[in-house]
C-alpha cells in the first residue's frame, strides 16, 4: 500500500468518523469525487425557509446545511443563492493593479482581503467539522 492509499483511507476513515459522532453525511457526487471535492450535508437547516422565496417557491431546495472540500484548499457553503461561499480564515494583502490613463502606467494600491488556503484535505474535512460546530452544533 502507498501513501497515497493509506491517506485515502485515512479521510474516508474520518468521514466515517464524523457520520457516526455527528450524523454528517457524505453526498458527494461522482464529478466531484473525480474532481478531488468532497461534500458534507449536516443534520441542521442552514436558513429559514420563509426567508427564501421565488415566485411561491423555495430558491434553494435543499434545506439542510451542505459544505464541501475542495482540492484547490478551500471549503465552501454549498447553500448559496449564487454560488458557493468560502469560509477559510481571511487574512489582510497588500493588492495592485496596474491600468494604463492618459499614456502613461498607473499602479493601484490598496489593502485587500485573502482567503487563506488549505493544503490538505483531512486539515480542510477538520477546518469544515470545527466550523460546523463553532456556528451550527447546539
Amino acid at each position: 500500500m502507498n501513501w497515497k492509499q493509506e491517506k485515502q483511507l485515512l479521510e474516508d476513515a474520518y468521514a466515517r468518523g464524523i457520520l457516526l459522532k455527528y450524523d454528517i453525511r457524505e453526498v458527494t457526487t461522482r464529478r466531484q469525487a473525480l474532481n478531488g471535492t468532497r461534500e458534507f450535508e449536516f443534520p441542521v437547516s442552514c436558513f429559514s425557509k420563509q426567508m427564501i422565496k421565488w415566485n411561491g417557491e423555495h430558491a434553494l431546495p435543499k434545506d439542510r446545511l451542505r459544505i464541501a472540500v475542495f482540492k484547490s484548499g478551500y471549503v465552501r457553503k454549498q447553500n448559496g443563492a449564487w454560488s458557493p461561499y468560502q469560509i477559510n480564515p481571511v487574512y489582510k494583502q497588500n493588492q495592485r493593479w496596474m491600468s494604463w490613463r492618459d499614456g502613461k502606467l498607473h499602479t493601484h494600491k490598496w489593502m485587500g482581503q485573502a482567503r487563506e488556503l488549505i493544503g490538505d484535505q483531512l486539515a480542510r474535512m477538520n477546518y469544515m467539522l470545527n466550523y460546523y460546530l463553532k456556528n451550527y452544533a447546539k
